[in-house]
């Protein structure tokens, strides 16, 4: 596990499908995640206090995924998602899209190359986004 490197999660356009499917690979993203990330959500679901990422997914996944999903823990943010994120830190932030107020936040932080955006389009995205975690993860040793 590498708690070194924090995982900022969305959940519309990344843990489920703009038609509300879970899309392919989703078991495999979350267990890989869960497993070797220390990981946060960062989404509309989940703002400080109120975190409703569960029972909205809850929904739509298995109790055992629910299960894993339930290690994620919540960040504190207003108006910019980036105001969630630890700089200081290693980390990959994974959504479908973001402002164009918060890409000039991680450009000017030298952390632009952090943020994975999500196309489900591409039936192998999540598949493809454990590889290049997995990558990270062999450099990092």
């Amino acid at each position: 596990m590498n708690r070194n490197c924090n995982i900022y999660l969305d959940i519309d356009g990344v843990l489920l499908k703009k038609d509300g499917q879970i899309p392919n690979f989703a078991d495999e993203f979350i267990s890989y995640i869960t497993k070797n990330f220390n990981c946060y959500w960062l989404t509309t679901h989940c703002r400080g206090d109120e975190n409703k990422a569960i029972q909205y997914l809850s929904k739509y996944y298995s109790a055992i995924m629910i299960e894993k999903l339930k290690a994620i823990q919540p960040t504190f943010w207003n108006d910019l998602k980036t105001e969630a994120i630890e700089f200081e830190s290693d980390f990959f932030w994974i959504d479908d899209s973001s402002f164009e107020a918060e890409k000039r936040i991680l450009t000017k932080s030298g952390k632009s190359v952090c943020l994975l955006t999500v196309d489900l389009n591409n039936s192998k995205e999540l598949k493809e986004i454990i590889e290049q975690l997995g990558k990270y993860l062999m450099q990092t040793f």
